[in-house]
């Protein structure tokens, strides 16, 4: 079975759980993004992702891309499918109307990202940066890079690429050797190869637009020193630049998505944004890349999730115990939903799916919040909920994309490790999701000591006060994440506290505490959905999911992280009283 997307789902978290009708029109670009626009958008999404982008899923994981002589050919029918996508100003969902988009909601761009990652990653590989590479060259580039290459990019005409990773240098960037060297007419010649470029070289568009990461002759060591250049493929004569495509690598997964080795000889390119403030401007990509990344793991769970369900309501195996369900009529075997571990996997993946959206939905809305609002404090708001809160979506949705759908596998038995129901795919495709735009780590990393410590938990105290203030103190499920909220609250003044005697801790316990935030984050998110859904059997018994089979984590871990604390407090206790 191909993806298809559910529209009625996600409008009931737009509408009902986040009030994105409401919240969107108070914005000035979208005064007229009604809700009736917001589901002709949806509607009209979810038919091209089912029935244009999905059917070609599994032909480009089975034949993938083919390198030949320097050039790419992408998949069987995705060459087609990519001009139907730009066509239909797809790529332009979110861009301003001045650049050739169509100045929707950023929230819509972000379903729209989550639909295609679940029908088909490969492809959605090609586009996925567009976003990223639009905001990046919108606030950096020079007015003549934007005349040039900001509306091809915003209309997907022209594809992108981010140019980070070298052979000896992924995560660490500080250790980039990639040079670029002034010229008297502006330009810039860059040297240098870089590894692991999604989309680096293919058929898909006569040119692509690579924002690669260098270093001038001049720059000091370390990442202070790194600029942003601008290298097309084509330059604006037509000519062919220096950049060239010396492979792609064969992978686990990502068939359909061409991951290439780039050398730059002497390839012509123009700076963006200042000498030396190049990751400033490579970050604008990199954020709006993990919430992506984020919503990349949610749709492959619901891949998954779709496919195991599906087939959870036709499989009959064995008698379920208990008391005969209705399904059951004349069969000797009851379908396998009907049985209670098989159960409890499907809806703990469904309670995961739901929570998560309304999470990175309402990052999605603090996006435009934090970009249009006309009140300066409302904006701090948002961009701090989504400094916050990227991290940990990014990290957890794409654990537990590879990991439920490797639970949804096991639904199939051994019909899910054989390639004919698709489901193993997705288990393939959703791994690299944890370690590319910032391994899972790295986001623990970034939560903790650097958005969490630096001003001793004091924005996490005052976004989690804003997600107290939301909550009925007198309803049960509310009072207890409420709860939850102030041990979070506590437990990063703690952390705060003990990272003063050993500033190694919060390297040791960040999965950890991130794995708390994450928790306590869809535990609000549930309770919401509850509150809107009072009568809904589906999310109810999902709701009840998370509670039994998903919060608990929430004690261990708290616990984890408590325990080392206290072992630093003791260990400094000692250590002054032997002086």
């Amino acid at each position: 079975m191909h993806y298809q997307p559910r529209p009625e789902d996600v409008r009931f978290l737009l509408n009902a759980v986040l009030d994105a009708p409401t919240r969107l029109r108070a914005l000035a670009p979208f005064a007229e993004v009604d809700e009736p626009l917001q589901s002709q958008v949806l509607e009209e999404a979810a038919r091209f992702v089912g029935e244009v982008i999905a059917p070609l899923n599994r032909e480009g994981d089975e034949v993938g891309c083919r390198f030949d002589g320097g050039e790419v050919v992408t998949p069987p029918g995705f060459r087609a499918a990519y001009q139907a996508f730009v066509d239909g100003g797809w790529p332009a969902l979110s861009a301003a109307t001045e650049d050739g988009g169509q100045g929707l909601p950023a929230v819509l761009e972000a379903i729209l990202y989550e639909w295609l990652s679940a029908a088909n990653h490969g492809f959605t590989m090609a586009p996925g940066l567009l976003h990223g590479a639009y905001a990046c060259l919108k606030h950096h580039g020079s007015d003549e890079l934007k005349a040039r290459y900001l509306q091809k990019i915003a209309t997907g005409e022209w594809l992108a690429t981010m140019c980070l990773t070298e052979a000896h240098a992924g995560s660490d960037l500080g250790q980039v050797r990639t040079r670029a060297t002034a010229q008297a007419d502006g330009s810039v010649r860059v040297n240098g190869s870089k590894i692991f470029i999604s989309g680096g070289e293919h058929d898909l568009t006569p040119n692509i637009v690579h924002l690669v990461l260098c270093r001038l002759p001049d720059a000091p060591a370390g990442p202070k020193g790194l600029s942003l250049a601008l290298v097309p493929k084509r330059l604006p004569d037509g000519a062919r630049n220096a950049v060239h495509c010396e492979r792609i690598e064969e992978k686990m997964g990502l068939h359909g998505s061409p991951t290439c080795t780039m050398r730059f000889d002497d390839a012509t390119g123009w700076l963006v944004g200042e000498p030396g403030r190049g990751l400033a401007a490579m970050f604008v990509m990199m954020n709006a890349a993990r919430l992506h990344v984020a919503l990349q793991g949610i749709g492959l769970l619901d891949a998954a999730w779709q496919k195991a369900d599906a087939y959870a309501a036709e499989r009959r195996q064995m008698r379920a115990p208990g008391a005969a369900p209705a399904s059951r009529g004349t069969e000797v075997a009851d379908l396998i939903a009907e049985h209670p571990a098989v159960r409890r996997i499907l809806d703990t993946q469904r309670a995961w799916i739901e929570g998560s959206r309304a999470l990175a939905y309402r990052s999605a809305l603090m996006l435009d919040v934090a970009t249009h609002d006309s009140d300066p404090k409302a904006r701090e708001r948002a961009q701090r909920w989504c400094s916050l809160v990227t991290p940990v979506l990014k990290a957890a949705c794409t654990q537990q994309a590879f990991h439920g759908a490797s639970d949804c596998l096991q639904v199939f038995g051994g019909h899910g490790y054989v390639r004919e129901w698709g489901v193993e795919q997705v288990v393939r495709d959703a791994r690299v999701t944890m370690i590319y735009e910032g391994t899972n780590e790295i986001q623990a990393i970034d939560l903790l000591v650097r958005k969490v410590l630096p001003d001793g938990g004091a924005a996490l105290s005052a976004v989690l006060l804003e997600l107290r203030d939301t909550l009925d103190a007198s309803r049960e499920a509310d009072a207890d994440v409420q709860r939850r909220l102030a041990q979070l609250r506590y437990l990063g003044t703690t952390v705060a506290m003990a990272a003063h005697a050993n500033p190694v801790l919060p390297y040791e316990v960040a999965d950890d505490f991130l794995r708390v935030t994450a928790l306590t984050l869809m535990a609000w998110a549930w309770a919401r959905i509850e509150v809107a859904a009072p009568d809904d059997a589906d999310r109810l018994r999902a709701a009840a999911a998370f509670r039994r089979w998903v919060l608990p984590e929430f004690e261990m871990r708290l616990g984890i992280v408590k325990r080392a604390c206290e072992g630093v407090a003791l260990a400094h206790s000692a250590q002054e009283a032997s002086r």
